[in-house]
């Protein structure tokens, strides 16, 4: 039976401890800096379109990372709504340089 989390401060630590390998991160970083080109892209060609492919790379970036070298199981397939969020959180770190890029 999987913990429920009732807040996102709750859940951010279990999160960032299902990211531990650094290849992993840098998947999730680039994926994430890859949607937010097109969700730019998007907004400025009027192309909507793209903002689902920004999702898909960066989900697929993300995966690639759990599967191959992190060998985990995405937390968003259970927390889809905090995986979502805390993936920019931890994109936030990582510019910050709070976490190890």
């Amino acid at each position: 039976m999987a913990k429920e989390y009732h807040s996102l401060a709750a859940f951010y630590p279990f999160y960032l401890s299902q990211h531990t390998n650094v290849l992993c991160r840098r998947l999730h970083f680039c994926g994430s800096l890859i949607g937010l080109f097109c969700l730019l892209f998007a907004v400025l060609n009027q192309n909507y379109w793209l903002i689902l492919a920004g999702i898909g790379v960066g989900y697929l970036f993300a995966w690639i990372g759990h599967f191959v070298f992190e060998k985990n199981r995405p937390a968003t397939f259970q927390y889809p709504l905090y995986s979502f969020v805390c993936d920019w959180l931890m994109f936030r770190d990582i510019l910050l340089q709070r976490i190890p890029w």
